[in-house]
């Protein structure tokens, strides 16, 4: 690719049976970034709907559209994985595919993230959802597991469910892969030796379809993940940076 054509920025979505709500995402991204060089990859993480179908659909009216479907279901990690490996921007924009997250707040944080004067090691700006608008169990489970992490971690996110996260996608290849690890980017940035900023942003409800995730799945697996991340802290040694002398 010229590098003039290089995009300053790709916006990855995960995407699994979202056929109702992916053609208005694409077009409030397409809003957001119409004055900048970009692209957004949405990842299909082989859905059972119309979903590709949609996406394939739209292609034609937006040339910086991409579509990625994968072979198999993978989940929401891979898909992101997916989405950030294909991508040719240096710098990566993640949100759901459900339309709760804004593509309107990517602007605010890729400014932040690329502004003057922005940390030399600044890994990532994540969103932080002011005004959540899920259910109260939801809620309540994702305080309580926010609150968990953050003090086991100490990665002073408040939010790390907030699907909305501007960052150098070198630095995220540079993180060890596991599935789920979108929920830990913070801890795992901070561990590679990044800084990590937050920013509020809206959240909306979701208007079709419906959540992939209940407390009691996620309860399960984030007790694994935790301990895992945990381990991976406890063995890190960070030289630094290095000098070639």
């Amino acid at each position: 690719m010229p590098k003039s054509e290089i995009p300053v920025i790709s916006v990855v979505v995960p995407v699994y049976n979202e056929a109702e709500n992916v053609e208005k995402l694409a077009r409030e991204i397409h809003a957001a970034l119409s004055d900048r060089n970009y692209e957004m990859n949405f990842v299909n993480d082989c859905s059972s709907d119309d979903t590709a179908k949609v996406l394939q659909g739209l292609k034609s009216e937006f040339p910086g559209l991409r579509v990625l479907s994968h072979r198999e279901n993978a989940g929401q990690s891979r898909a992101i994985r997916t989405g950030i490996l294909a991508a040719h921007a240096p710098v990566i924009a993640t949100l759901d595919g459900d339309g709760q997250n804004d593509p309107a707040d990517i602007p605010t944080l890729f400014e932040q993230f690329t502004r003057d004067g922005a940390p030399e090691n600044l890994g990532m700006v994540g969103g932080r959802r002011a005004t959540r608008r899920d259910s109260w169990a939801k809620r309540f489970g994702s305080r309580f597991g926010n609150g968990i992490r953050k003090k086991l971690l100490k990665d002073n996110a408040d939010d790390t469910g907030c699907g909305l996260k501007v960052f150098s996608r070198e630095a995220f290849l540079r993180l060890p892969y596991f599935d789920h690890i979108h929920r830990y980017i913070p801890a795992l940035m901070l561990r590679e030796g990044y800084t990590t900023e937050f920013a509020d942003v809206n959240h909306r409800h979701r208007e079709f379809g419906v959540s992939k995730y209940t407390n009691f799945g996620r309860l399960m697996v984030s007790i694994a993940d935790l301990r895992g991340v945990m381990w991976l802290n406890r063995r890190a040694r960070n030289p630094q940076g290095w000098d070639e002398i």
